[in-house]
């Protein structure tokens, strides 16, 4: 392993080059060779402690001082270990630090980058579906205040629809509160014991006026038509199961099924939402808890919602100290999982 040279090795160098130079130069100026050789030795040896003092208290002196300030600034645990580096060390530890800290400042800024990156697509994203519903309803108005609030055909249709606009408008604008309360840690989980197979049944009970154009079918896997005991806020699950089976609704196909599968994993419970939909491509799985995150960004409008129900179903689970995950294959469907505490 290569090393740095000690304070001592370049005062012998130092000294050894002063030394030859000047017993050759005696040499050149005549002087008897003997006295030349006394006189550079002499020197060599005054040389070789005068430098080792100037290199050891002014040289790397100041070098401890550097690091001693890096040292502090890095650990904020004061800089007492320093003191326990001898010379020999010092130039390989400040050169692996120094190191360390560009990377650190590299890696620093790849995410900084990144964030920023984020920052702009959200800001797009949200100006983009404030617009659509503002928009609208700007223009269902305009239109009813420019005559058409006399004409009997269009004026309730018109009505209706900017209602129907300003409602997303509310949904979303609701949805960013939400999440915001989440991630700034604002929303208190309350643990219940409840049964989250009952709780399916009341939550896709509540879609039904949602799925009546789709026709889809509810079902329960084989031998999970029973109790399954959880430890968690109901209330917060509740949206979580909502906003999936709502997914499942939408991206599923007409007259198809959506399957709920529960897994007993000793200190948890598996709780699997499947579609029989078209199903996501693999490059796409990733985002899907992205805020404003849509595979298919028109077809996804057409459908409505916000973008943010996937990502503050993830943040709630999460709040749990829990995981959720998704698979999908094309023309197969798609499944969400999500794990909860096992109730005794």
């Amino acid at each position: 392993m290569k090393r740095n040279p000690s304070p001592r090795n370049i005062a012998f160098l130092l000294s050894l080059i002063l030394g030859s130079v000047l017993i050759a130069i005696l040499v050149l100026a005549s002087i008897d060779i003997l006295w030349a050789s006394i006189i550079g030795v002499t020197f060599f040896g005054l040389s070789y402690f005068l430098s080792l003092y100037l290199i050891q208290n002014f040289i790397y002196h100041k070098i401890k001082l550097i690091y001693k300030t890096i040292h502090h600034l890095k650990s904020n645990k004061g800089s007492n270990s320093i003191n326990s580096l001898s010379n020999n060390d010092l130039l390989d530890t400040v050169k692996s630090d120094v190191s360390k800290w560009a990377a650190d400042q590299e890696k620093q800024m790849s995410i900084l980058r990144d964030q920023e990156l984020y920052r702009k697509e959200f800001l797009a994203n949200i100006g983009h579906e404030l617009k659509t519903p503002i928009f609208s309803i700007q223009g269902y108005l305009h239109t009813l205040l420019d005559g058409a609030m006399e004409d009997e055909k269009v004026n309730l249709k018109f009505i209706k629809k900017a209602a129907k606009n300003a409602d997303r408008l509310q949904e979303l604008v609701e949805d960013l509160m939400a999440i915001s309360k989440i991630e700034k840690g604002e929303v208190i989980i309350n643990p219940t014991r409840f049964d989250i197979c009952k709780l399916c049944l009341e939550v896709w009970d509540r879609l039904e006026l949602m799925n009546a154009k789709k026709r889809i079918s509810f079902n329960i896997s084989e031998g999970n038509d029973k109790p399954f005991f959880v430890n968690a806020d109901k209330d917060e699950i509740s949206k979580v199961l909502e906003n999936l089976f709502s997914n499942s609704i939408k991206y599923g196909r007409e007259n198809g099924t959506t399957t709920v599968s529960f897994y007993d994993m000793d200190s948890n419970i598996l709780t699997e939402i499947t579609d029989d939909g078209e199903g996501v491509e693999e490059t796409n799985i990733p985002r899907l808890f992205e805020r404003f995150y849509r595979a298919e960004k028109s077809r996804s409008r057409e459908m409505g919602g916000t973008g943010l129900g996937l990502s503050i179903a993830k943040h709630i689970i999460e709040s749990h100290h829990q995981t959720m995950h998704i698979r999908s294959a094309i023309g197969v469907g798609t499944t969400f999982g999500f794990t909860l505490a096992k109730s005794k």
